[in-house]
């Protein structure tokens, strides 16, 4: 029988083949009738612009203020005045801003700035470079060491050695931070539901805050400085490390936990000697997200003049100078790898130790071992397996061997106290090769390249900009922003219920009341427009992507490590490449939002591709289904629950990227913050739109996370 002429065999029916489990939710999804209760919206929404365009939407100018900014200003007029006398503003905080001052400045002259009345810190940048790499080798190996060397080294021939030694030390800080409270808060969560119960849904609203919100309060309470940007870090540092602590201690299995009870331990020996090391791989999880989060926020902190490679980036963002964005964005980038890698390592050797107890020698100690081995005590070795004798570390040997290779380290950190070169990095002038590779010639290059690519491709780009803009981004403006705001409140709320029930509804009333107090209502709608804008680019995207991943293992194989090194990257460094294909506008911020948005979405579609259980899949092949009907009609329906919740994510990581974008020409409420900080009349319109964003946050989430729970089952 010719195929040419057989119709289609229909695709398998997903209500049929329902289990008893799917059924009521499959039948309950039907009565739901979502796709026209949303267009029966869209109809209403559509009249009522057409009836009341451009009127009530409670517009405001950029220079204008309403009566609860000026409240706002008042605040900050009163910290000033009386808040060094006040006993939390002067006292509370003043202890923690003194506190993290002081810690900053010591190690700054410690490995960073001249220790007066040295001209060089105490150690220099030969010392530096020993001790990091001792410490690479001794927590996590060769390769990682390695890494640690060259990005290193790279900060110093790039000529931004100290922005980058105070890039490490604020986020040395902040996990060391986060450590000390988010590790007995995640302890105390796991083993109490009622304090899991009350800290929820604080980490909830830190991590749907976008971090520009805290930007005005955490200014306002501690000034600027240092410890502003230590403190905006380890609030956005906190959460990763508070659940990720929480769930491994949860994940150690229930028989585990009776068989240590029944043997007797206390509860403080439970958690000591069973709990904290079977979850000490996720704690370690924990730390390197903390860590991320932690870079992430270095540009971002450098609008209260933080210290650290942000300044450079935002700096060179200012005057569009690409090559110099470049080079400090590559420095973060490699600053971020680094981390990420040490961290993994010593994660993945920390397991290999717990399972075996023993851990060959590896590193730079190797051939030092191959001598030392047979002289050591026999407390420091121990024979793996029988018959030929293979001796291995036992914990005490290895930290002998580490020790030993200190005493070198140590030596290059007296001789780089000594010696001026060995102080301070050499430049051109100490040593000429530098001038091929140092961070001037690379801006060069890059701006070279940057402005030769772009004379190509500026024809396409200016046009994709044009049309997208035109065609699609402007409508969407219109009719978000140019709608009556009783109208658009309306439409949101019956968004709200139409998606995920009652529960978001009060959500986003309660938002929506604090959007209108702000008095920038209209600058939200804008923001919301490129927030929808980007999350569906996003979702185009991942779906594309993350089908071919969950479809084929070759294709994850190949996309998967760009994903993984798209997600390393901070966020403020998309806005480099954005802004030499688009330049400075609302358009750049929402093409470096996709990028940013992309990976996490990518990864949740291809997850949810993947979990369609093959017999289904084989099922519906059984019948016929071709390559598209088996996307569209099976894996994509089933997959669901994924899409739902890679829209959520996507959305949120949009949010906080587009507001980000108001440094290059976003506009609306990321460009109000920012304007907050550089005018002094306008720092309480920055501070409420810091609370509009928030409110912004916390209603998407809400409506989306509701929505995943209501079909996503």
């Amino acid at each position: 029988m010719s195929t040419a002429t057989a119709p289609p065999p229909a695709p398998p029916d997903r209500t049929a083949s329902a289990s008893k489990e799917e059924q009521p939710y499959v039948e309950l999804g039907k009565k739901r009738h979502t796709g026209a209760k949303l267009a029966g919206i869209g109809i209403f929404w559509l009249v009522m612009w057409l009836v009341f365009h451009n009127q009530m939407t409670r517009a405001l100018g950029l220079q204008d203020t309403t009566p609860f900014h000026e409240w706002l200003n008042g605040i900050r007029d009163w910290v000033q005045l009386h808040g060094p006398d006040n006993w939390f503003f002067g006292g509370v905080l003043g202890f923690i801003g003194d506190f993290f001052n002081a810690v900053f400045e010591f190690l700054q002259k410690l490995v960073s700035i001249p220790a007066f009345p040295r001209p060089v810190p105490e150690i220099g940048w030969l010392g530096v470079v020993a001790l990091a790499t001792w410490v690479g080798w001794a927590v996590a190996g060769l390769r990682s060491t390695i890494l640690v060397v060259v990005t290193m080294l790279l900060f110093g021939v790039f000529g931004l050695w100290q922005d980058s030694i105070d890039l490490l030390l604020v986020t040395i800080i902040a996990v060391v931070f986060c450590f000390v409270v988010g590790l007995p808060t995640g302890i105390l969560m796991a083993r109490s539901r009622a304090t899991s119960a009350v800290v929820t849904p604080v980490l909830d609203i830190m991590q749907t805050m976008p971090p520009f919100a805290y930007l005005a309060p955490v200014a306002l309470g501690f000034g600027i400085g240092p410890t502003t940007a230590i403190v905006l870090t380890c609030i956005y540092a906190l959460p990763p490390m508070i659940r990720i602590t929480e769930h491994g201690i949860r994940g150690v299995p229930d028989t585990t936990i009776e068989a240590a009870r029944s043997l007797g331990l206390t509860r403080g020996q439970m958690l000591r000697q069973v709990q904290l090391p079977m979850a000490r791989r996720t704690i370690v999880v924990g730390i390197n997200q903390s860590m991320m989060a932690a870079l992430s926020m270095a540009t971002i902190a450098a609008l209260v003049n933080g210290p650290g490679l942000g300044k450079d980036v935002n700096a060179a963002l200012q005057i569009q100078n690409i090559g110099a964005a470049s080079v400090a964005g590559i420095l973060i980038v490699l600053t971020a790898i680094m981390l990420d890698r040490t961290t993994t390592a010593a994660s993945e050797r920390s397991e290999s130790m717990g399972r075996s107890g023993v851990a060959s020698v590896s590193g730079p100690g190797v051939m030092l071992a191959g001598v030392v081995l047979e002289r050591l005590p026999r407390w420091a070795t121990e024979e793996a397996g029988k018959g030929v004798r293979q001796p291995r570390l036992t914990s005490a040997g290895r930290w002998l061997v580490r020790g030993l290779w200190l005493i070198p380290t140590l030596v290059l950190v007296y001789f780089s106290r000594q010696q001026l070169i060995l102080a301070q990095f050499p430049t051109r002038d100490d040593w000429p090769f530098l001038k091929y590779i140092d961070g001037k010639t690379v801006t060069k290059l890059v701006n070279d390249f940057s402005n030769w690519f772009i004379d190509k491709v500026d024809t396409f780009t200016l046009a994709l900009k044009n049309d997208l803009t035109n065609w699609l981004i402007n409508p969407l403006q219109n009719l978000l922003a140019e709608s009556p705001w009783w109208t658009m409140a309306l439409v949101l709320l019956a968004f709200a219920y139409v998606l995920g029930g009652w529960r978001p509804v009060v959500t986003t009333l309660v938002c929506e009341a604090i959007i209108f107090g702000t008095g920038l209502w209209n600058d939200t709608m804008i923001t919301l427009t490129m927030t929808i804008f980007a999350t569906v680019l996003v979702m185009l995207t991942a779906v594309v992507l993350g089908v071919a991943m969950g479809r084929n293992r070759r294709a994850d194989t190949a996309i998967r490590p760009i994903l993984d090194a798209f997600q390393t990257i901070p966020p403020f460094v998309y806005l480099i490449p954005a802004l030499a294909l688009f330049g400075a506008s609302r358009f750049t911020a929402i093409i470096a939002a996709v990028a940013y948005a992309v990976p996490i979405a990518t990864k949740l579609v291809a997850d949810g591709i993947r979990g369609v259980s093959p017999t289904t899949v084989e099922a519906a092949r059984a019948n016929g289904s071709t390559k598209w009907q088996m996307i569209t009609k099976v894996q994509l329906p089933m997959s669901r629950n994924a899409l739902v919740l890679a829209t959520n994510q996507g959305l949120l990581y949009v949010l906080s990227m587009v507001v980000i974008g108001g440094l290059v020409g976003g506009g609306s409420l990321g460009y109000i913050v920012v304007s907050g900080f550089s005018q002094d009349q306008l720092f309480g319109k920055g501070l409420a739109a810091g609370i509009a964003i928030t409110a912004l946050g916390v209603m998407l989430d809400r409506i989306a996370r509701y929505a995943a729970e209501r079909y996503g089952r």
